[in-house]
């Protein structure tokens, strides 16, 4: 997979992102949330929107972030490792992934790069219930048929 002149695709959007990311790991709220404001906040810069967002029981959810994902650990851009007492998986690029990722995160403006990264910090920084409050604060609608409705409204 190597980057074209024209708009990146999901696959090659999710593996600029996650090279913004310089290796981080992800749970599935940060992932679901980063790219949830990604696209968003970046969408008419990087070609997107690439998800189709819907308000589920921890905010936007797109089942297709997760799909990607798998095609894309199929492909050995991405690691998926699952830790029997976090009850979940984590998502992190692999060296390949951060090359080819870096290829296509090198077709970006500066400032966009720095914005993948920084939006990624954020997410990475925040504990799960304060990443989806956050969320809700700033896009309510995103809380309509969430399991935290009655705690953070």
């Amino acid at each position: 997979m190597e980057p074209t002149k024209s708009l990146m695709a999901g696959p090659e959007f999710i593996l600029a992102a996650l090279a913004a990311s310089k290796g981080a790991t992800h749970s599935p709220v940060q992932v679901q949330k980063l790219f949830f404001l990604l696209d968003r906040k970046l969408a008419g810069e990087v070609g997107g929107p690439y998800f189709n967002f819907t308000a589920y029981h921890y905010g936007p959810f797109d089942r297709t972030i997760y799909d990607l994902l798998e095609r894309l650990a199929e492909q050995g851009f991405v690691e998926i490792s699952s830790n029997p007492a976090l009850r979940y998986r984590t998502y992190r690029l692999t060296p390949e992934g951060q090359r080819v990722g870096g290829t296509f995160l090198n077709q970006l403006d500066q400032h966009i790069v720095d914005y993948m990264g920084k939006l990624s910090d954020f997410v990475r920084g925040l504990s799960f219930a304060e990443l989806v409050s956050a969320i809700y604060a700033a896009y309510p609608e995103m809380k309509v048929n969430s399991v935290f409705r009655e705690l953070y409204t």
